[in-house]
């Protein structure tokens, strides 16, 4: 096919399917975007937020009083095995009209708009990464839904950045009920032995710097999980790439 012909075809299709927000299906000027109303609504995180958990500050003075070890108080007591995390948006009202919908609504088009965002908040992880890893779902979960929203994240990554992609390297081996209303210490103890590599998958890390890509990134728990558990098996490094990330400093007191 022809450029002149793809830029007719896309009108046509244009006219007869108007490009709607990808948020509240208002229209817009091009297919796969946000209303201006829809972006101005999402929060991206900048700093300062934690060096190495990556959870933004909620206030000066947690900015204030990190400042010196570029860390929030829980990494500042105790480092996660992870060496980093990034997120591209907080996980607020904004995030949610995208975040939810992709996750509980078969919205998989939304998979590759938010691996773009990831993309370019993650671009130092992705730089450094040699293979990319979702967090994986359980087979219960995903008779429910169908699919998995971290795969699919992953290997929308996988396309934009040209990284392998594992997409079942790591199982979970045992369902654990909704982490949302658990604080970090219940999340950890929840997830605690949830995962395991798969049996095949033991070689494909050894020495090598794995990327974790998850939607939600909350306390850091599941993260931690899965890190151990790569890091157990030979991987030089493991850092972590979510869509967003839960800002809530109750998350790092306990």
């Amino acid at each position: 096919m022809t450029g002149g012909v793809r830029r007719a075809s896309r009108h046509l299709l244009d006219v007869l399917l108007p490009p709607r927000c990808l948020a509240c299906e208002g229209e817009v000027q091009t297919q796969g975007a946000l209303c201006p109303a829809c972006f101005a609504g999402l929060t991206p995180i900048t700093a300062p937020f934690c060096g190495r958990c990556g959870v933004p500050f909620t206030h000066d003075g947690q900015a204030q009083a990190s400042e010196a070890a570029g860390l929030c108080p829980r990494c500042s007591r105790d480092l996660p095995s992870f060496l980093s995390a990034r997120a591209a948006f907080r996980y607020d009202a904004g995030a949610k009209r995208l975040i939810l919908p992709f996750k509980h609504a078969d919205r998989t088009d939304l998979a590759l708009p938010l691996a773009r965002h990831m993309a370019r908040a993650g671009a130092p992880l992705l730089a450094r990464a040699d293979m990319i890893v979702p967090v994986p779902a359980h087979w219960r979960r995903l008779l429910r839904r169908r699919y998995d929203q971290a795969a699919l994240l992953a290997k929308a990554l996988g396309a934009l950045s040209g990284r392998q992609v594992l997409p079942d390297l790591l199982r979970r081996v045992r369902p654990t009920p909704p982490l949302a209303d658990k604080g970090a210490a219940e999340r950890a103890v929840t997830v605690d032995g949830a995962f395991a590599l798969s049996r095949r998958g033991g070689a494909a890390v050894v020495g090598r710097h794995v990327l974790l890509v998850d939607d939600v990134m909350t306390s850091g728990a599941t993260a931690e999980a899965c890190a151990r558990i790569l890091l157990g098996a030979g991987a030089a490094a493991v850092e972590v790439l979510a869509a967003a990330r839960v800002p809530d400093p109750r998350l790092r007191d306990a």
